[in-house]
């Protein structure tokens, strides 16, 4: 016992209790019965499975029922018998009247309730927060889109400094070729319809249809243009090796262009959101113009809203171009589920809610606040809270064949050749209309 006395004019005051701590004092609850309101969305067979505690059906509802094994461990420390509701929403304030889960709260029927975000400031004047139960990361995953989507491929393989050396060492090959030329015209004057003429327009010629991997019907005849058309081929021939071993391995990269949510805001990918009671009102809460932006995209003025569930959404991850925003441990389970090794290696998360950790609210006035508080506490530093959540938690998964992933080209992808090849056609035509405008002058 811990004695405490104090002198006083009505004579002395002597604490013969064991603890003076009110957890120490009151956490045996003889029995008495404790509930919990857990928030049902996804689907009614977590009714069944909840109370189970059976690990089955758990890509629904994750957070309800990893929040219920540990208030009911809670429950358990306290002495008290654990007792279970549902409700359809975690609660928001309509026309002055609470919903969901806070109503169960306010009005006695249940004592805790399932993990919620705090941005909700309006739930302050009716509960407290406890502590976190589950780890509740809703965010934005997305495949990061194809390089060629964003960039001209064909012109990364190689820095700028490097193409600028590859455009003067082309001139000085057709400054050799046309030296050689020359010489050859002058010395040894044999009529060659396969000959080059001498000139720089011929020499010019040859030298692109090199560097274009074209090639020229007519060609040097003696050894010093010989000798110099090889080592200008050769030269070509590694180079344009290199090149195009850097253009496959630029058709499989991902881009890696959106990391920040005004990337993604500003970029094509189409937005949309699991089909569940939070996603229809966290989008309203912020006004800051990037996530006005993404709500105008997830919800557009006139066009139906991008709501879907999670199955559908996850396989439109997979196709691409797309971003869900729903929570991180479904989607994953669910990609782990379908996903292919390659797929799995692009995968991104955006958080749009700044990171907002979650808490078990109780009634503001409970009796049991500060008791589920320290058992809470206790719970977390003896790692049985850190225990429940690896168990039923599924991080994002890992990248194991990188270097096999393999994906087909298409027209997009080919989107800067083909209009290199529109201009010289155009251009070509172009150079036809003046031939004949001067043959006819």
């Amino acid at each position: 016992y811990y004695n405490y006395s104090r002198e006083s004019y009505n004579g002395t005051l002597t604490d013969v209790r064991p603890n003076r701590s009110l957890f120490r004092r009151r956490m045996d609850l003889m029995g008495h019965t404790l509930t919990m309101s857990n928030v049902i969305q996804d689907s009614n067979k977590s009714t069944y499975h909840l109370p189970k505690e059976d690990g089955l059906d758990f890509q629904n509802d994750p957070i309800a029922k990893i929040s219920w094994i540990n208030a009911k461990v809670a429950f358990e420390m306290l002495n008290a018998t654990p007792r279970y509701i549902f409700s359809y929403r975690w609660g928001y304030r309509v026309n002055g009247q609470w919903s969901g889960m806070i109503d169960d709260l306010n009005t006695g029927r249940a004592d805790i309730g399932t993990n919620c975000i705090v941005s909700n400031t309006d739930r302050l004047s009716v509960v407290a927060y406890t502590d976190t139960l589950a780890p509740f990361k809703v965010r934005f995953i997305f495949r990061q889109p194809p390089l060629s989507y964003v960039a001209n491929i064909y012109s990364l393989p190689f820095s700028g400094n490097l193409w600028v050396g590859t455009a003067a060492c082309a001139v000085i090959s057709a400054l050799a070729i046309w030296g050689a030329a020359s010489w050859e015209r002058r010395f040894y004057p044999i009529p060659d319809a396969t000959q080059l003429d001498g000139g720089i327009s011929d020499a010019l010629f040859w030298t692109m249809g090199a560097v274009s991997q074209q090639g020229c019907d007519m060609v040097p005849r003696r050894t010093p243009g010989r000798v110099a058309g090889w080592v200008v081929l050769a030269a070509l021939t590694a180079l344009y090796a290199a090149y195009s071993a850097n253009i496959v391995v630029l058709l499989q990269a991902p881009s890696h262009s959106i990391l920040t949510l005004s990337q993604l805001a500003a970029s094509k990918v189409t937005l949309a959101a699991n089909d569940v009671d939070y996603n229809h009102f966290i989008f309203k809460q912020y006004k800051d113009p990037v996530r006005v932006a993404i709500y105008k995209k997830i919800e557009p003025p006139k066009e139906k809203a991008h709501f879907y569930d999670l199955n559908e959404g996850v396989e439109r991850i997979r196709k691409g171009l797309f971003a869900f925003h729903s929570l991180e441990s479904q989607i994953y389970r669910r990609i782990e589920e379908t996903f292919t090794a390659s797929e799995k290696c692009d995968l991104t998360d955006i958080d749009f809610m700044n990171a907002l950790d979650p808490y078990a609210p109780m009634k503001k006035d409970s009796p049991y606040l500060e008791l589920m508080r320290v058992a809470f506490k206790r719970m977390r530093e003896t790692g049985i809270h850190t225990a429940i959540s690896r168990r039923y938690h599924v991080p994002k998964p890992i990248c194991a064949n990188k270097g096999s992933a393999f994906s087909s080209v298409g027209l997009l992808d080919l989107k800067p050749v083909l209009a290199l090849m529109a201009i010289g056609i155009g251009a070509s035509f172009a150079v036809l209309l003046v031939e004949i405008a001067v043959f006819k002058m």
